[in-house]
């Protein structure tokens, strides 16, 4: 059987991207987010980007957020051996702040964030769905 829907999967792409039909205001992908969701350690980074290979850990993800000592340690000259961010979005740094500079956080599983957001915990249906969101 042959799991194909042309409409269904390009809308489900779109969507994952942050570019889709969505009724949450400004909607964005957060690639460091699911960097250290899904790949704690950065051993995939790591594989397909052999210029960063000497970071440890969860840092892989943010190397322009590391201090120069770290980056020398790891080979890597911003600018030179990998390339400055052509973007740093703001939602970014909740994710980086978080933990020291040069040093990885506690790492992440598979089962979600280390810290769940407890903030909306109480709130119903109606408070994603509602314009007004200082509730």
């Amino acid at each position: 059987k042959v799991d194909y829907d042309v409409c269904s999967n390009y809308g489900n792409w779109l969507y994952s991207a942050g570019v889709g039909n969505d009724p949450r205001d400004n909607r964005k992908f957060n690639m460091i987010k699911q960097g250290l969701d899904y790949d704690g350690d950065g051993d995939y980074v790591r594989l397909w980007i052999p210029e960063l290979r000497g970071i440890k850990g969860a840092d892989i993800h943010t190397p322009w957020a590391l201090n120069s000592a770290a980056l020398s340690q790891a080979g890597v000259t911003l600018g030179e051996t990998y390339p400055q961010p052509v973007v740093t979005a703001p939602e970014w740094s909740r994710h980086i702040s978080q933990r020291p500079q040069g040093r990885s956080p506690r790492p992440r599983d598979r089962r979600g964030p280390a810290h769940p957001a407890a903030q909306h915990k109480d709130r119903g249906i109606d408070f994603y769905f509602s314009h007004k969101k200082d509730a």
